[in-house]
């Protein structure tokens, strides 16, 4: 029987690139994703990069919604 966490410490040791994440994370963001690549993505992808890049990813997600809600609002477009 292993430990709790162990799993979890064996999987923070993969050693997925940060760029690999992001654009692991940015294609799931579209929903398009090969079931091979995504596979591929399991076994290698660091799941605390994938937690940070699904924060940052969605955190710039909602600065450009701002952005183009504010640059709308401000055309006179919404009016």
């Amino acid at each position: 029987m292993t430990r709790p966490g162990a799993d979890l410490k064996e999987a923070a040791r993969r050693k997925g690139s940060f760029l690999q994440t992001l654009k692991a994370v940015a294609w799931s963001f579209f929903g398009v994703r090969k079931s091979s690549e995504y596979e591929k993505d399991v076994s290698q992808l660091n799941p605390v990069h994938v937690v940070i890049a699904g924060v940052v990813g969605a955190a710039l997600f909602i600065v450009v919604l701002l952005l183009i809600v504010n640059w709308v609002l401000s055309s006179g477009a919404a009016g």
